[in-house]
């Protein structure tokens, strides 16, 4: 298996549940492949279970904007405003944390951390 092949693990914050998405990751500008098993939602949208690539933009000031396409980036599907977030400790794997939503909405992506970096985005809602 290639090495830039990964598992990580998609932490729910409120509701208990894990999906183990495959991710394929580009260190410039931390582009993720991910293989979402429910519904999920992203500021903006809600992304159907499937296959997406979440990418940073590449322009540095601009470091805290997520693009996400559909899995061969044919289409880009949102853009996402994010701000910074921290963890203690980086891990050897991507993670995706998800909150939950009220009324039986599916849950959301509150944050990306990129493999072992403490540093991260913490997508930002409307409300």
């Amino acid at each position: 298996m290639n090495d830039k092949f990964r598992i990580f693990h998609l932490a729910i914050l409120l509701g208990g549940l894990t999906m183990l998405p495959l991710v394929k990751a580009n260190e410039i500008n931390q582009q993720t492949t991910v293989t979402l098993s429910a519904p999920v939602e992203v500021p903006g949208t809600v992304l159907p279970a499937g296959q997406y690539v979440f990418e940073r933009a590449d322009d540095p000031p601009s470091r805290n904007i997520v693009q996400i396409f559909n899995a061969d980036q044919s289409q880009l599907i949102t853009t996402v405003l994010a701000v910074p977030a921290y963890r203690p400790e980086p891990t050897a794997d991507s993670v995706i944390t998800l909150e939950e939503r009220p009324n039986g909405s599916p849950e959301a992506i509150a944050k990306w951390f990129f493999a072992g970096e403490s540093e991260g985005l913490q997508f930002v809602y409307h409300e």
